[in-house]
């Protein structure tokens, strides 16, 4: 076993003022609640006066997210154990909230399913191309990184899980929350827990923007990989927002806003990441936490 260099009690200390180390504070102030203390009451009523159709639009959402965080809990620890071989220790240390958040994230949808009734087998909901998105694509890159860890398997890894499925299918699923139910004035115990998960995601996206920035200013050609990647499961988003679509939605929800927000996400992920090109070590690691939109 190769001997190891305790870092905290050396001369470099902890690197306090790094964007993992501040994301890490964020998440001990913003990042600590309890799914278990959103009220739930009102949510219960609002189920209970839906019709049908929109107890089937809200279902699908709750569901694929349900299954969602519960995939992405599982999945995160390989690039965990990548991040501390490499003895990055404000990153794991950031990354240790990440996998509570996931957790969190994964109760707080069953909370709600078991406040409304929703009991049964709601994997009806998860079409061909949510497996393959969940239960093919997202598992197969970041089991890569049991055997594999290179830059090129880090960024796959990166890029399937906090670029493409928490920055983009999540943003949106966020999105027809907001648009379906704040609309109506209705579940606002969902809703609130919704305004919670998108700050912890927040955070996730941060670091995975973060961590890719870094692979890029190591081995510039990383960037061409990332975007061969995005230009492959672009596809996939178009298609799971249409199998999603209701010809005539309950909540009045405009299909074609749905899909620029979508186009709109997948943007914005490339355009952040192409200007990172160039940059020096210092610079992505100085980052403040505003730059990518969290307070």
């Amino acid at each position: 076993m190769e001997k190891r260099t305790i870092l905290t009690t050396s001369s470099r200390g902890l690197l306090e003022d790094t964007l993992p180390f501040r994301l890490f504070q964020k998440a001990k102030r913003f990042g600590v609640w309890d799914p278990a203390d959103i009220d739930l009451t009102q949510d219960q009523k609002d189920w209970a006066a839906f019709n049908p159709e929109q107890k089937e639009a809200i279902l699908r959402l709750i569901s694929q997210f349900q299954a969602g965080e519960e995939a992405v809990t599982r999945d995160l620890l390989p690039l965990m154990m990548v991040i501390a071989k490499e003895g990055r220790l404000e990153e794991e240390m950031y990354l240790t909230t990440f996998l509570f958040e996931e957790a969190k994230h994964t109760e707080f949808f069953r909370l709600v399913l078991n406040a409304i009734g929703e009991h049964g087998d709601l994997t009806r909901y998860h079409s061909p191309t949510y497996n393959t998105i969940f239960n093919e694509i997202l598992p197969t890159a970041m089991e890569r990184l049991e055997t594999d860890h290179s830059a090129e398997a880090l960024a796959e890894a990166s890029t399937v899980y906090n670029m493409f499925v928490e920055g983009v299918l999540a943003e949106t699923g966020y999105y027809s929350f907001y648009q379906s139910l704040e609309k109506a004035g209705a579940m606002p115990g969902l809703l609130q827990g919704i305004g919670l998960l998108k700050r912890d995601e927040g955070r996730h996206i941060a670091y995975g923007t973060f961590l890719l920035q870094r692979l890029i200013s190591e081995q510039p050609h990383i960037f061409d990989l990332v975007a061969s990647k995005m230009e492959q499961l672009t596809p996939l988003a178009i298609k799971l927002n249409q199998e999603g679509m209701m010809e005539d939605s309950p909540f009045e929800v405009d299909f074609e806003e749905t899909m620029n927000f979508t186009m709109k996400q997948l943007s914005v992920r490339m355009e952040i990441l192409a200007r990172s090109k160039g940059k020096r070590m210092e610079e992505i690691y100085k980052q403040t936490e505003s730059e990518f939109g969290i307070v």
